[in-house]
């Protein structure tokens, strides 16, 4: 009999007796996706070595320690990917996805690779679900993405999942926090970590991380981000936080929430599970508005999630119950607002749509009445549902033009107990 060889050090075989946990994670998560409008992609396993470096950041410990590196026949220098954003990016930017109508919803599934030190719930190969919103800044935007990952977890039933959100401010509000907490640092620098002391001047927001017991309790004094946000971002995160409310997702805010990912911009948030020890975090993400141009794009703002597979199927521990059964056909409705206020109000009854079953999706790039009718007939939509002042409302056949005036709440419960096929 011949040496037994074994998976490499950190990685994990998913066995036939695995995949019902893991295909009815993947499953929910595209049914919700596809139901709001994103569309799959798929990005090479490997890339080049430089997107990461200037996309993840090269101060990152990711890019600075984690990468799985290396030099192919033609000398080129390789990398697998670490992460999904950067290379949809990449993506978006190659195949000019700018022209097409923005925001670009796209989600993906598929194994992620960092060298880190393996453990229950850690693995040097891993499984993402990822989604993306490229193309606007809108604060509904982060609000859509964060409620479709509740909705997620709420259709797996995965249990004790906590949503924590934060904001980590524009690029120039970051830069001064970050002079007034290197200044904190330097002050009790006696008392903190080698490895935080190290990175002060390189990247001080991974001291709110550290396990050490010293850096912890110069941190607990430390200034806050969230606490110094003025103007336009604290005003985009209030409203976040209010689509949030409106859309009933639970959650509550972090100040000392950090990414470990330079091109975090503005809102982020965190998913942990109960149950799960040290790897409690099943999901992530938040909004990046510099990374696009970056990459040699133009001036684009996005913002994304993605959610371990291997670690929500540890937290569910073998239960697939979840996953509601939701109509996912073509079609369904595309909600068209008339004034801001109605604006507010399109997020929620899509939600409550897509909730019920129903295909729906509207504009977030700010456009006119007129463009987002546009809109609604390059979507596909069965019916345009056009929310006006007021509270009135009137429903639009795409097909035959025809349109008829409605009652909102009751034209929204009737297609909830018959979806549009």
């Amino acid at each position: 009999m011949g040496e037994k060889f074994k998976a490499p050090r950190g990685t994990l075989d998913a066995l036939p007796a695995d995949q019902p946990i893991r295909r009815a994670i993947e499953d929910v998560a595209r049914r919700e996706l596809e139901l709001a409008g994103y569309g799959r992609i798929d990005t090479p396993a490997f890339e080049d070595t430089e997107l990461f470096a200037r996309g993840v950041g090269a101060s990152t410990e990711v890019v600075q320690k984690q990468m799985f590196t290396f030099t192919d026949q033609g000398g080129r220098s390789l990398t697998l990917r670490p992460e999904a954003t950067a290379a949809i990016c990449r993506a978006y930017v190659e195949h000019g996805m700018h022209k097409l109508p923005q925001p670009v919803k796209v989600w993906t599934s598929g194994p992620m690779f960092r060298h880190e030190r393996p453990q229950a719930g850690r693995y040097r190969q891993f499984t993402q679900v990822d989604a993306e919103a490229i193309g606007s800044d809108s604060p509904l935007v982060d609000a859509e993405m964060i409620a479709l990952a509740w909705d997620i977890l709420e259709g797996l039933k995965v249990p004790g999942a906590r949503f924590s959100v934060g904001s980590l401010g524009s690029v120039e509000a970051r830069a001064a926090y970050l002079d007034e907490l290197r200044e904190h640092l330097r002050a009790h620098e006696s008392k903190l970590s080698v490895e935080v002391r190290e990175r002060i001047d390189l990247n001080p927001l991974r001291a709110f991380d550290a396990a050490d017991e010293g850096t912890q309790a110069v941190m607990a004094d430390a200034p806050r981000l969230l606490e110094r946000l003025e103007g336009a971002d604290a005003e985009h995160f209030a409203e976040v936080r209010a689509g949030l409310d409106a859309l009933g997702v639970s959650y509550e805010v972090d100040p000392t929430m950090v990414r470990g990912l330079d091109y975090y911009t503005r809102t982020v948030f965190e998913v942990h599970a109960d149950g799960l020890g040290a790897q409690s975090q099943i999901g992530g993400g938040g909004r990046y508005d510099g990374l696009v141009e970056q990459l040699g794009g133009p001036p684009t703002p996005a913002m994304g999630w993605a959610f371990g597979v291997d670690r929500i199927a540890l937290a569910m521990a073998g239960d697939v119950e979840g996953g509601r059964d939701k109509a996912t056909g073509p079609g369904g409705v595309f909600v068209v607002a008339d004034d801001d206020e109605a604006r507010a109000r399109a997020l929620q009854v899509v939600t409550t749509l897509r909730r019920g079953g129903v295909r729906a999706d509207l504009d977030l790039a700010g456009r006119s009445q007129k463009g987002q009718m546009k809109q609604a007939d390059r979507s596909g939509a069965d019916a345009a549902l056009v929310l006006g002042a007021g509270g009135g409302a009137s429903v639009r056949d795409m097909r035959s033009g025809e349109q008829r005036d409605v009652d909102p709440d009751a034209y929204v419960g009737e297609l909830t107990e018959r979806p549009l096929s």
